[in-house]
């Protein structure tokens, strides 16, 4: 029987025992903790170990019928069991990233209350403020008991946006990456939608939603009721981080804003977003043999992730010695180029917005705006980064005229799922005759372009937000800095060799764990550096190395 030494100890017994997947280990149980346990009688008297369980999980996975049918039994399972949940998740973590979070995750949150199953999770509700604090305390976790939360608002869900509470299933998703990639306690953790309404038509209409039936609040009591959750959550769980997860844009930024320099609290949409792609970037230099101060930028997609990615990378161009970073950066919102007489321009986009009299000249549409094309024919790009979400938006005539300026592009067609990215990268590949460096937000298969095979690198934001949780966890952080970030964002690029022809550009998700460790020692580095540890050991490396979970069975001991 695998066990870690620590045992659990509990009062429940017989079918209460069984139905807490933090403790319920199945069939697993022995004859002697089945009789101590209350269990005589409930379980099949064959007794299988976690290896044979996961064996059998495995096997039970691979017969499911489709994505969604996966991510259903793996829910389920993750409902009855959590240690064998994570030990498959683990075990097969490359080929189930993509069942139990995006793509597969926006499938079922698309079918929340249809198919609701289950108690996980907190739901607050805008309509009833003051339950806030009973419901995270229905947790039954106390102050020195969490290390982190996962909170979405459920307007902003991956690329096919508001779902209302069904977003429950991204915090739920997220967390479940926390732990398999980077051994962040699950049971230390709490995932959290915050009802504020919903626009979509077709759930305030349908009969089974089971959230609150109104339309999205005004500002105002939105954000009152956003300050009532932060401020509860902090005071209850004075250690957890709170983590910010598909945020309506407008208030995902302005919630960054307010909190961030005075709570410890992460934007994986804006931050995470940014430090994978700066990853990426690097990387690729590495390859292309430049320096990031001398890139010239364009965003296709000016939305917090893009915005998100622009603030980063010219956060390095700065450390580079680069004295006005953003004016290295091209955007494009869905309006053209963003220019600073944009009348639609939103407040975080400003800082790259370009001057009028410089577009003076560009060619423009029926409708006035600058497209896309137009701005590679002028600024001659070397790095073009999508997060539009706007499938097939990077086309030959856009890439060819890239490349005719650049010997060797960046091209990074970041938006997911697969159907909504900008570019395939065999035809990126293809119309450069292999010259492109490529990173894409979703999984692609590998490219054949004469005698060379590329492998596909994946930004996908789970090679950083886990490290850089544990890291800032490890380090007993106050808040989560800049030199943070980007100390992840180096980590991860320093986990590949890219000089090779065809070699990825990032770390392949099979190797996300000891990638999450690399960059959990960095991230705790830069706290102590930064001065907002407020506890950090004096082995990070150890320490991050001790604090990751790993899902064996531990000794159940009835009291």
């Amino acid at each position: 029987m695998e066990t870690s030494e620590a045992a659990i100890e509990t009062d429940l017994r017989g079918r209460q025992l069984l139905a807490d997947a933090r403790i319920n280990r199945g069939v697993a149980f022995d004859h002697k903790e089945r009789a101590a346990l209350g269990l005589t009688g409930l379980l099949p008297p064959g007794v299988l170990g976690l290896e044979g369980q996961a064996v059998r999980a495995y096997t039970q996975f691979k017969s499911q019928g489709s994505a969604l049918a996966k991510n259903v039994f793996l829910s389920l399972l993750h409902d009855r069991n959590e240690v064998l949940f994570y030990r498959l998740l683990q075990d097969h973590l490359a080929e189930m990233l993509p069942i139990v979070y995006t793509p597969t995750v926006g499938e079922a949150i698309q079918n929340f209350s249809g198919e609701f199953r289950g108690w996980r999770g907190v739901y607050l509700s805008v309509d009833r403020p003051a339950e806030i604090e009973a419901s995270l305390q229905a947790t039954g976790l106390g102050p020195e008991d969490v290390d982190l939360i996962v909170a979405t608002d459920g307007e902003a869900i991956l690329g096919i946006g508001d779902w209302g509470v069904g977003g429950i299933g991204i915090s739920i998703g997220k967390l479940a990456v926390y732990t398999a990639a980077a051994g962040i306690d699950p049971g230390r953790t709490i995932p959290v939608v915050l009802d504020v309404g919903t626009n979509r038509k077709s759930l305030l209409e349908d009969p089974l939603y089971l959230g609150n039936r109104h339309e999205r609040v005004d500002q105002d009591r939105y954000d009152a009721f956003v300050e009532a959750y932060v401020e509860t959550a902090s005071r209850l769980f004075p250690r957890a981080l709170l983590h910010w997860e598909d945020v309506g844009a407008s208030n995902a930024t302005r919630i960054l804003q307010r909190y961030k320099d005075s709570k410890f609290t992460f934007n994986d949409d804006i931050q995470g977003t940014g430090a994978i792609t700066l990853a990426a970037v690097l990387s690729a230099l590495q390859q292309a043999e430049g320096r990031l101060r001398d890139q010239r930028i364009v965003i296709y997609g000016a939305g917090t992730a893009g915005i998100g990615i622009a603030e980063q990378l010219a956060a390095s161009m700065a450390e580079e010695g680069l004295s006005e970073p953003a004016g290295a950066f091209w955007a494009l919102s869905s309006r053209g180029l963003i220019t600073v007489g944009s009348g639609s321009m939103r407040e975080f986009q400003r800082p790259f917005a370009r001057p009028e009299e410089e577009a003076a000249d560009f060619a423009r549409d029926e409708k006035g705006r600058i497209g896309l094309l137009e701005v590679v024919r002028q600024v001659q790009p070397t790095v073009l980064i999508g997060t539009s979400g706007q499938a097939g938006s990077f086309t030959e005539e856009v890439v060819r005229q890239m490349a005719v300026h650049c010997e060797r592009p960046i091209i990074m067609p970041m938006s997911n799922p697969t159907s909504l990215s900008e570019a395939d990268p065999a035809d990126l590949l293809a119309w450069t005759e292999g010259r492109a460096l490529v990173a894409t937000g979703s999984p692609f298969p590998p490219v054949t372009v004469g005698r060379h095979t590329f492998v596909i690198a994946q930004a996908n934001n789970a090679l950083v937000f886990p490290g850089l949780g544990l890291g800032a966890i490890v380090a007993g952080a106050a808040r989560i800095t800049k030199n943070m970030i980007r100390a992840a964002a180096r980590a991860v690029a320093d986990q590949v060799d890219s000089s090779q022809i065809g070699a990825p550009l990032l770390p392949q998700v099979e190797a996300l764990r000891e990638t999450s460790a690399a960059v959990a020692v960095a991230v705790a580095r830069a706290a102590v550096a930064d001065e907002v540890s407020r506890a950090a050991p004096a082995d990070l490396e150890a320490a991050v190395r001790r604090s990751m979970w790993e899902p064996v069975y531990r000794p159940v001991k009835a009291v």
